[in-house]
C-alpha cells in the first residue's frame, strides 16, 4: 500500500499523531528491511472489565498487527500498584497485589477477542518483569530526568496543587516508569488515549535521554458512555463490556443517541463513513449494533440480538425465549426472586426500580414493593425479564 493512504488509514479514529514524518520514516524502514516495528501500548490491571472505550486503543492495536507489526501489550503490575494519576482529582488508593493479578489474568483472557494471538504480532508483558530489578541507584537516576516544574504543569496536577489536594511523590513517578517501560522495549510506536498525552509524550523524553530514537506517539479519542456525556467507566454505569451478553450489548448501543453512533462507527467498525451518513438513523443504528455483537460473539447472534430488540422494543412484544423462575408458594417476596435470579444486586436498588416504574408485571407498572409474585412474565428496566411459572 502506498505509503500516504497507509498512514491515513492509520491516522482514522485518532486524535493526534506525534509524529507523522516519523511515523512514515518507520514504516518506510519497516518494510525496506522487512523488520517488523515494536508498537507499544500499556494497560493498568486496576478493573477486570475491558469495555468498548479500551477497544477503541485495542483495534488500533490489532491495525498494526494486520499490517505485520509486534504488539507489546503490557500490563503494568508494577505501576498499577502507584495508579495512574491522569485525570485524576485526589490521591487514589492503592491497589493490592491480588486484585491486580487477577485482573491482569482476566485482561489477557479478553483482549484475544480482539488482537491476533501469533506470537509473531503479540507479546504479552508486565512491567514488573524489568521495574523490579531496577536497584535504587537507578530509580534515582529516573527521577533526574525530570523536573517539580514540569510535573505541575499537567493540568490534573496544577489543578490538586492549587486546591490543596494531595498529590504523592509516587504519582510523580508515574510517567518516569512509564517512559522507562518504552526504553526497554525500545518501543517505535506508543498508543494511548488522548488523556495520556503527559506520560506518552514522557517515553519519547526519556528515549532521547537513553540515546534511543524517539518513539511516535499515536493518541486515540476517550469514547464518551451510554449517557453520551461522560468518558465510558464502569463506575459510572455508562459502560458497554465486551463480556456482555449479546441483547444486553445491543441494547445499550440502541440507547445511544444518533450524534454519538457516528463516533461510535468510526472508532470501532471499518466501515464506511460517507456510506454510513447516507442510511437512515434508525437503519444505521441496528447496523452498528450488529456489527458490534458480532465481534464479541457472532453473526448469528448479531441477528438474533437484532430480531429480539425488534420484537421487544419496537413492536413491544415478549422476545421468545424467557428465562422462568418456578414459584414455590411459600410466600416468596418479589425482591427475594429478583435478588436471587441476579436481576437486582440489593433491596435498595429493588425500592429504586420499583419508585421509578421500571418493573412491570403483564404490561402494567408494579407499584407496591410488597407486591405478592404469581404466574406472568415480569419485565425489570429496558431489557430484562423473567416468566413466573
Amino acid at each position: 500500500m502506498e505509503i500516504k493512504k497507509l498512514i491515513q488509514n492509520i491516522a482514522r479514529s485518532t486524535t493526534e499523531i506525534i509524529n507523522v514524518e516519523g511515523l512514515e520514516k518507520k514504516l518506510l524502514s519497516s518494510q525496506k528491511e522487512k523488520k517488523p516495528l515494536c508498537i507499544k501500548a500499556g494497560f493498568d490491571p486496576t478493573a477486570p472489565d475491558i469495555h468498548l472505550g479500551h477497544v477503541v486503543l485495542l483495534r488500533k492495536l490489532r491495525q498494526f498487527q494486520d499490517l505485520g507489526h509486534q504488539v507489546f501489550f503490557l500490563i503494568g503490575d508494577f505501576t498499577a500498584c502507584i495508579g495512574d494519576p491522569t485525570g485524576q482529582i485526589q490521591l487514589r488508593p492503592v491497589l493490592g497485589s491480588a486484585a491486580i493479578k487477577k485482573n491482569a489474568k482476566t485482561y489477557k483472557k479478553q483482549v484475544f477477542k480482539i488482537l491476533d494471538q501469533d506470537p509473531k504480532k503479540l507479546k504479552v508483558v508486565f512491567n514488573s518483569t524489568w521495574l523490579d530489578k531496577l536497584s535504587a541507584q537507578e530509580a534515582l537516576q529516573l527521577a533526574k530526568h525530570s523536573t517539580v516544574a514540569q510535573m505541575l504543569a499537567r493540568a490534573d496536577f496544577k489543578k490538586r496543587y492549587e486546591e490543596g489536594k494531595e498529590i504523592s511523590i509516587l504519582e510523580f513517578v508515574y510517567p518516569l516508569l512509564q517512559g522507562y517501560d518504552s526504553v526497554h522495549l525500545k518501543a517505535d510506536i506508543e498508543l494511548g488515549g488522548s488523556d495520556q498525552k503527559f506520560n506518552l509524550l514522557m517515553g519519547r523524553q526519556m528515549q532521547e535521554i537513553y540515546g534511543q530514537e524517539p518513539q511516535v506517539v499515536i493518541m486515540t479519542p476517550l469514547l464518551e458512555g451510554t449517557d453520551g456525556v461522560a468518558k465510558m467507566s464502569k463506575s459510572l454505569g455508562n459502560y458497554i463490556g465486551i463480556n456482555e451478553p449479546a441483547d444486553e450489548i445491543f441494547g445499550k448501543l440502541m440507547s445511544i443517541s444518533d450524534e454519538m453512533m457516528y463516533k461510535y462507527f468510526e472508532c470501532l467498525t471499518d466501515f464506511d463513513l460517507n456510506e454510513v451518513e447516507g442510511l437512515h438513523p434508525k437503519e444505521a443504528k441496528l447496523k452498528l449494533g450488529e456489527s458490534i455483537v458480532e465481534q464479541f460473539h457472532d453473526a448469528q447472534q448479531a441477528v438474533k440480538a437484532r430480531s429480539h430488540f425488534e420484537k421487544t422494543f419496537a413492536q413491544r412484544q415478549v422476545p421468545e425465549e424467557v428465562e422462568e423462575y418456578v414459584l414455590t408458594g411459600n410466600k416468596q417476596g418479589l425482591v427475594d426472586v429478583l435478588i436471587e435470579k441476579g436481576l437486582v444486586a440489593s433491596v435498595r436498588e429493588y425500592q429504586r426500580l420499583i419508585k421509578q416504574g421500571a418493573v412491570s408485571y403483564e404490561g402494567g407498572k408494579l407499584t407496591d414493593p410488597n407486591w405478592a409474585p404469581k404466574a406472568g412474565v415480569l419485565k425489570i428496566g429496558k431489557r430484562r425479564f423473567l416468566k413466573l411459572v
